[in-house]
């Protein structure tokens, strides 16, 4: 049986632009469509991690939006640091108390991706 995997899809009014600043964190285009020269769908993973991207979301002013991407990653300390000058940081590197290490940025169209790391148990 194929293993089994739940791929989001986040509708965001500018595919394009989602896609670059995707991209500028560590995520690699596996496939895109363009619609009349228009980039309308793109596919994008992050390690054994994806996303798909699909044209069509309206813009927002929320300081988060309804659904947030969070991905387990290696190396969460080495990542934050090379990201923390480059994107918007909406929560700091931290252990939080259900044991992982972890910090959230926001993306273009107001998502938070946190990417977080095991740690085991928070010491009290």
């Amino acid at each position: 049986m194929p293993e089994q995997q739940v791929v989001p899809m986040i509708h965001v009014p500018d595919v394009r632009a989602t896609v670059a600043w995707y991209e500028s964190i560590g995520f690699a285009v596996v496939n895109t469509f363009e619609d009349d020269d228009e980039l309308t769908f793109a596919l994008l993973s992050y390690g054994n991690s994806q996303i798909m991207l699909s044209a069509g979301g309206r813009p927002s002013t929320e300081d988060r939006r309804d659904v947030d991407l969070y991905i387990r990653t290696e190396d969460v300390e080495a990542l934050y640091h090379r990201l923390k000058d480059r994107v918007e940081i909406r929560l700091g590197l931290d252990i939080t108390f259900y044991g992982t290490r972890e910090f959230t940025v926001r993306d273009p169209n107001r998502y938070w991706v946190t990417f977080g790391q095991d740690v085991g148990e928070p010491e009290a």
